[in-house]
């Protein structure tokens, strides 16, 4: 029997279907998180998959949010299947039960607990040395606790306290079970790229839950806890937890074992991430059917890699899928569906406020209007002006209009010149229409645009990047037998290139002697929305030399 867990960051990434993923995983029971996908949106696809039975829970609140899924095998098919850890959404025959103690809970908070659709439980049968037994699978997606808002911390203190209350129900219940999922906490400094740089590493209420839950026993240290002294002095200092960490259990040294990484830096090339995906189990059954477990960081498509456990039991499926299997789903079992689904009003007060919620991972507002040519605003919101045919204009009229027009057209550029150029723009006019079309700014003018690029304020642009307009100028004054085309050509591509802003030419960083990268604030705070430059490469430790430098650099609000 093989388990897998998999945060796939959307399952709808997977364009050719995810048959072939699961199949390359190679595992009887799959689960995966953050699906983001409701049910509205789930394809029959990536619902029924031929060789498997599929089970998946929604966010209720927002759309394209969490989510978990859990694929098992036909050869796996669980016997009892259900949605949340509070029992709540369980309308069905097939659930699984025990539920523990909620009177810490109150409903409220019950309801608010299961409503992100981060729990998946399904039961199955196993057969252990000729005897037949049960194992629960609880696929979980814990939620991660934002530091800018506190009611998201207490949230998931929650999540964590009603997932243990689930555990050791099941467990007193007489069945076997595996929790498995992405816990969104690293346990230990070794699980952690750069522990020290994370302030009060070991009083994080999370890894303070963890160590309660856990069991700390390992191969290496069985003897010890057959010793009751010693497992006194432990127990002194951590109650003992129920559940094994199975990687730790079989690799309890190895350093540099990460499971998630950021993608924004590109942390993965240089393994600077952390390890927060896990296959907890009972004691019993990890010292008794466990046989192997590990991470597959070479298996790419997501900021997560899979994390796989191999069990020497094997799996007895049942006759028949529970009712939370997907096939049963009116839109894929092919029943005939009531009229009256179609015909439901939909409210738009409560779907409007969806489409505009920002949702983690997705392009920030800001960045959007970041993206927008600013002016390209007044040309949209002004009106247009209405165009007169050839055909509308009394002939006369159109004879007088072509006689009248002695001067040539003016130059678009002279709308924008300085007062000073404008003038003597006119001056030529007025003096000689041969000189219209040598309208442009002169060479003074051009080096001082030229120079206003590179302030002392901001490091100094590479050599190997300066753009061949900022150099023309200086060409010019240096060659001033030049043609008139040339110079107009190159005071003009300066003059855009000042007018529309473009991205200021990137310096380099002082340790790799590389262009650096733009990049924008996108959190809220007094430095949203400005620029700033950092080291192209991606982050890694600070030890590491092919690892980001500590290069910064502002951009200016004129740049």
């Amino acid at each position: 029997m093989k388990i897998v867990t998999w945060n796939i960051n959307g399952i709808r990434t997977f364009k050719g279907g995810i048959k072939k993923t699961l199949d390359s995983l190679d595992a009887d029971i799959i689960c995966v998180q953050e699906t983001k996908v409701t049910r509205d949106l789930l394809d029959e696809k990536t619902a029924i998959v031929e060789g498997y039975n599929s089970f998946f829970s929604f966010s209720r609140g927002r759309s394209g949010y969490s989510g978990v899924a859990t694929y098992c095998k036909d050869i796996g098919t669980p016997l009892a299947a259900e949605e949340g850890l509070t029992g709540l959404l369980t309308n069905h025959e097939g659930a699984v039960g025990c539920y523990g103690d909620h009177t810490d809970f109150s409903n409220e908070e019950l309801q608010l607990l299961d409503s992100e659709g981060r729990a998946l439980i399904t039961q199955h049968k196993i057969l252990c040395q000729d005897k037949e037994q049960t194992v629960t699978v609880i696929n979980v997606y814990c939620p991660r606790a934002d530091p800018e808002k506190p009611d998201r911390k207490q949230f998931k203190l929650q999540f964590y306290k009603l997932l243990r209350c689930r555990a050791e129900a099941l467990l007193k219940d007489g069945s076997h079970v595996i929790i498995l999922g992405d816990v969104n906490t690293s346990h230990r400094p070794i699980d952690h790229c750069d522990p020290d740089d994370v302030d009060d590493f070991a009083e994080n209420p999370g890894r303070k839950w963890l160590n309660e839950f856990l069991h700390s026993g390992s191969p290496d240290d069985d003897d010890a806890e057959k010793d009751h002294d010693v497992e006194s002095e432990v127990t002194d200092r951590i109650p003992a937890g129920k559940f094994v960490d199975t990687f730790r259990y079989f690799h309890p040294a190895r350093t540099n074992a990460f499971t998630c990484w950021s993608t924004l830096t590109g942390a993965r090339q240089t393994n600077y991430g952390t390890r927060i995906d896990y296959i907890f189990a009972n004691y019993e059954l990890v010292t008794e059917q466990f046989v192997a477990a590990d991470i597959t960081p070479e298996v790419e498509g997501s900021d997560h890699c899979p994390v796989w456990a191999r069990l020497c039991c094997s799996l007895l499926p049942s006759s028949k899928p529970p009712p939370l299997c997907t096939r049963y789903l009116p839109e894929f079992a092919g029943k005939q569906q009531k009229l009256s689904r179609f015909l439901v009003k939909v409210d738009q007060k409560r779907t409007q406020p969806e489409q505009k919620t920002i949702l983690p991972g997705s392009q920030e507002e800001e960045e959007r209007r970041e993206n927008l040519n600013p002016f390209l605003k007044d040309s949209i919101t002004g009106k247009k002006r209405p165009l007169i045919s050839d055909s509308a204009v009394p002939k006369g009229k159109k004879t007088k209009l072509g006689s009248s027009s002695v001067k040539p057209q003016g130059n678009l550029l002279s709308f924008f010149k300085p007062k000073s150029v404008r003038d003597k723009a006119l001056v030529l006019d007025e003096g000689s229409p041969t000189h219209s079309s040598q309208r442009e700014a002169p060479t003074t003018d051009l080096s001082s645009a030229t120079d206003a690029s590179t302030e002392p304020g901001l490091a100094q642009p590479c050599d190997s990047r300066t753009t061949t307009e900022t150099r023309k100028p200086s060409t010019l004054t240096t060659q001033p037998n030049a043609g008139q085309s040339e110079v107009k050509k190159g005071s003009s591509s300066v003059f855009w290139k000042s007018v529309l802003r473009g991205p200021p030419p990137p310096p380099c960083c002082k340790v790799h002697g590389e262009p650096c990268v733009l990049r924008t604030v996108k959190k809220e705070g007094p430095n949203v929305g400005k620029r700033f430059f950092v080291c192209c490469r991606p982050q890694g430790h600070a030890s590491n030399p092919e690892a980001r430098c500590s290069f910064f650099a502002w951009v200016d609000k004129g740049k």
